[in-house]
């Protein structure tokens, strides 16, 4: 169900502070993970299930670089392995916990779920995070009960910015009708598509006089598990009719988001939204982070209840459209991936010949 070897975010950085209750427990692809920082700033990954009674370890209390469980006080460090066993002198063998690889990077904390000597920086997807001087990037998140391939089937198919966004960041009948260019990639799938002379999205039409039209581009570059990076620039409606649009650049912004699996049936979503400092005006990122508040609640409704219903007939043979071309590109990506790992680890695990 899950890619292990992939780095799955985490939250964002500025979650896991120094603050003695900075303990952050985490589900995900279906382990529990606790994460707290050290004295000396590293954010450390561990197993959230103390090896004793399985007690979690994120209701523990953090020692120097360890963490101690509060349940009878077993103390583990930043590797996983048990320093303290209270009562007793000798510490059994299998009293550690699993360590996982963590990275911070554009102000995500990443975590490898997979094999930690496969564990390559290098596949951490591109970002723009707050901490960019040149843009005024705003965070947020949100929990949502469904699968994470219905969030990859949402973000790969922006057709439905027509219906379930009209008041935020659709409102125009023209994005059911995109014809995006896709590129298939060795871990996901990037997107670019035009819209052009279109009304301002509903969360900024008050902003414009009555009539104004746009060329807006989403440059959207979508990878395993389930980051989706999207460069959004909106113009002022030019005469071309291909290509990069001739009319006045209005806004320059990226949005940043990754879905994160806890299991099948939830996700946590941390995502962000900002202007660069050159086409910003007062107010607007604000604006846009807030939007995407609004406008993910919106999702969350429809595809909680999407959820409930695929649950209850998963056999039920769905209808294809056109605009699925974007979905089964994806997914047929993060499959393949899923297929090669299970059969690496298959032939791993084969006896080897004398």
């Amino acid at each position: 169900m899950f890619l292990k070897n992939a780095w799955y975010c985490a939250g964002w950085d500025y979650e896991v502070h120094q603050g003695k209750s900075a303990i952050i427990a985490r589900k995900i692809a279906g382990e529990r993970v606790v994460l707290f920082r050290k004295p000396d700033g590293a954010v450390v990954a561990l197993e959230d299930r103390c090896p004793h009674r399985q007690a979690a370890l994120s209701l523990g209390r953090k020692e120097g670089n360890s963490l101690r469980c509060m349940y009878h006080g077993l103390k583990f460090n930043a590797q996983g392995i048990c320093e303290e066993v209270p009562g007793q002198t000798t510490i059994p063998e299998r009293a550690c916990v699993r360590s996982f690889p963590v990275v911070e990077k554009d102000n995500w904390i990443w975590v490898w779920m997979g094999d930690p000597a496969k564990a390559d920086p290098n596949l951490i997807c591109f970002a723009v995070g707050p901490g960019d001087p040149n843009w005024n990037i705003k965070t947020s998140q949100m929990h949502v009960k469904t699968n994470y391939r219905w969030e990859i089937e949402n973000l790969a198919d922006l057709s439905h910015l027509a219906w379930v966004h009209p008041e935020t960041v659709g409102g125009d009948r023209q994005y059911s009708e995109i014809k995006p260019k896709y590129e298939i990639t060795p871990r996901g799938l990037n997107t670019i598509f035009w819209v052009r002379s279109v009304a301002p999205t509903g969360a900024v039409a008050h902003i414009f006089p009555e009539g104004t039209k746009l060329d807006i581009c989403f440059d959207i570059q979508h990878t395993v598990p389930c980051n989706w990076i999207m460069h959004f620039r909106a113009f002022y409606a030019g005469t071309a009719t291909e290509g990069e649009s001739n009319g006045q650049l209005l806004l320059d912004t990226w949005t940043c988001q990754s879905v994160t699996p806890c299991d099948e049936d939830s996700v946590d979503y941390y995502y962000s939204w900002g202007a660069s400092k050159e086409t910003e005006f007062p107010g607007i990122s604000n604006l846009l982070g807030g939007t995407l508040d609004i406008a993910f609640t919106e999702d969350k409704i429809m595809l909680e209840a999407q959820h409930q219903r695929r649950k209850e007939r998963p056999d039920l043979k769905m209808v294809n459209i056109a605009n699925d071309a974007g979905p089964g590109k994806m997914l047929w990506v993060l499959d393949k991936l899923i297929r090669e790992e299970a059969d690496g680890a298959q032939v791993k695990a084969q006896p080897q010949p004398a």
